[in-house]
């Protein structure tokens, strides 16, 4: 089996060839969110199935691209949308993009999703800083071999989401009026929705939302020593608070409220 390194000198490689340069963010665009990519200015698009040891996404709202170029007078590498776990991948598939980022130098990484409202506070349609996340998946992308290259065996999570990112986000939604939420995000494998009863429980645990992405991205980045900014798109109220959860609506709350979060993504990142 090819170790990670020498997987990552071939997507690399091939990225290069096509244009790809130095990287300052990586950003990666869940559910209804891919938008934000269309705005990249002097934009290379790729599309997933032509990436060397990328998977492809399957799931409504997920474009499938990669998009390179500048977007607030940064160099970023977006994903319009992402891998998951309940898509039969493995963890190490899921991640393998901000290993990608990571290698081209990128020193940070936007992660946004769609997610659902546990905090009772939350509205659908909020937005939600995320300060810090609960890997409640049952698997990580780092079990296995370590290459120390790569990060270190037993990486620190104690501040995986970037305090001096989470301000300066704070400070232009403050400055663009916006009301912006803050909380836990926890992780859960899907594909279901969770039950009334787990999202009892993730609110004694101490969840703010809900959803089937980002603490393996994440997880990975801290391995990789980048900086970390997740924002969440909060579609809907979880199972319990609302009569019915399906994915529709997750479509249609995050087109509702998507030039709100490409304003507050694209100011933000501007300042960082």
């Amino acid at each position: 089996m090819a170790k990670l390194s020498e997987l990552l000198k071939e997507t690399t490689t091939f990225l290069k060839e096509k244009g790809i340069g130095e990287v300052d963010f990586g950003l990666i665009l869940g559910s209804g969110l891919g938008e934000l990519a269309d705005e990249v200015e002097d934009a290379i698009a790729i599309p997933f199935s032509e990436v060397p040891h990328f998977a492809v996404s399957t799931v409504v709202g997920h474009a499938g691209k990669l998009v390179y170029g500048t977007l607030s007078g940064k160099k970023v590498l977006a994903m319009q949308g992402r891998f998951h776990y309940y898509e039969g991948h493995s963890m190490q598939k899921v991640t393998y993009p901000v290993r990608v980022m990571s290698a081209l130098g990128a020193h940070s990484i936007i992660v946004t999703n769609a997610a659902g409202g546990v905090n009772e506070n939350f509205i659908p349609g909020n937005l939600m800083l995320i300060t810090d996340h609960i890997n409640f998946t049952g698997d990580n992308p780092l079990i296995g071999e370590n290459e120390d290259e790569m990060g270190p065996r037993f990486p620190d999570m104690s501040h995986a989401y970037t305090p001096e990112y989470c301000e300066v986000t704070k400070k232009v939604a403050n400055a663009q009026n916006m009301s912006l939420q803050e909380g836990v995000y926890m992780g859960y494998s899907g594909p279901t929705y969770e039950t009334p009863a787990e999202i009892r429980m993730s609110r004694v645990m101490g969840a703010d939302a809900v959803g089937m992405s980002t603490v393996s991205e994440v997880i990975v980045a801290a391995h990789s020593g980048m900086k970390v900014l997740g924002i969440s798109c909060i579609t809907n109220l979880a199972a319990g608070m609302q009569s019915s959860l399906n994915h529709a609506e997750v479509v249609e709350t995050t087109e509702r409220v998507k030039a709100q979060f490409k304003e507050l993504v694209k100011a933000t990142l501007a300042e960082l």
